[in-house]
């Protein structure tokens, strides 16, 4: 595993679960899209120097070496409070980048002053579609081969990814900056609120906030709603808030036109996990907002929340 560092200045219910997942089938099965246009990232905000944060980024690999990782942490121009910076994780973190800009860094640092932490990869591509998809999809039982019905490239890696963020990232970025273990929020669009919702069923005491955007509640079927089962036991003494974003313009699937009630999949397992105790739940629709314009919508809604 290759690391250095570069100073750059859900308890629920089985029958609620096939509730939400008969929804997502009954929309279709997503026909096959074809990716946007490769974008690059936006990189101008790491090279000044004026801002109410300063930039680091570290690399490094995933265990199997065949993903290639790079982190942009932002540290606030003031000192951290004694137990530490709270930190905001940002899934898609080349994209992310691209939506900070100097007046939102000001927020931020007036507010909670969290540490920044952008969680991409060794590309100048705005969004790297094959690791993505990788890291962010949950395994499927009972396959030996398993591969992405949108982007037809393998998936299944979320639990090593997270194995790797709890186990090697956090703890480096913490020799970066003191960090508050217990006020940590993730962020994700897309596959990334997909990988936000696995994060919450799975590893519920990790984060303190969950904030989920546009997450593809079509995979697979609907298969990130039967990994909810069982939250309640999970929860144990944790007690996670969950953000679920979406837009009032987005399809229910890609490619699908937005035409009756595309919503209710999300509506449904809002309250759902609502009914989860100790789970804090909230819903945002965004009007007007389509699937793409919603990654930087939800970012900053994420930001301005912390900055108050």
């Amino acid at each position: 595993m290759i690391l250095y560092l570069i100073p750059i200045l859900v308890f629920f219910r089985l029958k609620g679960a096939f509730a939400v997942a008969l929804t997502l089938a009954a929309t279709g099965a997503p026909a096959l899209a074809r990716p946007m246009p490769e974008q690059n990232m936006g990189t101008s905000l790491l090279q000044r120097e004026d801002l109410a944060y300063r930039f680091t980024t570290l690399a490094l690999d995933s265990a199997d070496g065949k993903r290639h990782y790079q982190l942009w942490i932002g540290t606030p121009q003031r000192p951290a409070p004694a137990t530490g910076y709270p930190v905001l994780w940002m899934l898609d973190g080349n994209a992310a980048i691209g939506v900070l800009d100097a007046a939102l860094l000001d927020q931020l640092a007036e507010g909670q002053a969290p540490l920044l932490v952008a969680v991409g990869y060794q590309t100048a591509q705005r969004i790297e579609r094959s690791a993505r998809t990788y890291d962010y999809t949950p395994t499927l039982p009972g396959l030996d081969e398993q591969f992405d019905p949108l982007t037809g490239q393998p998936s299944g890696g979320v639990q090593p990814f997270f194995d790797l963020l709890s186990q090697r990232m956090r703890p480096i970025v913490a020799k970066v900056a003191p960090i508050d273990v217990n006020r940590q929020t993730l962020w994700g669009h897309s596959y990334g609120g997909l990988a936000v919702l696995h994060a919450l069923f799975t590893r519920p005491g990790e984060f303190s906030t969950y904030a989920a955007a546009s997450p593809s509640l079509w995979w697979h079927d609907g298969a990130i709603v039967h990994e909810a089962k069982g939250l309640q036991q999970r929860l144990g003494e944790a007690r996670p808030n969950l953000l679920l974003m979406r837009g009032g313009d987005e399809p229910a699937s890609p490619r699908a036109a937005v035409k009756g009630d595309v919503e209710r999949p999300a509506r449904e397992l809002t309250a759902e996990l609502a009914k989860v105790q100790g789970l804090q739940v909230r819903f945002e629709r965004f009007d007007g907002l389509g699937h793409g314009p919603m990654l930087p919508a939800s970012l900053r809604r994420v930001i301005e929340t912390m900055s108050k």
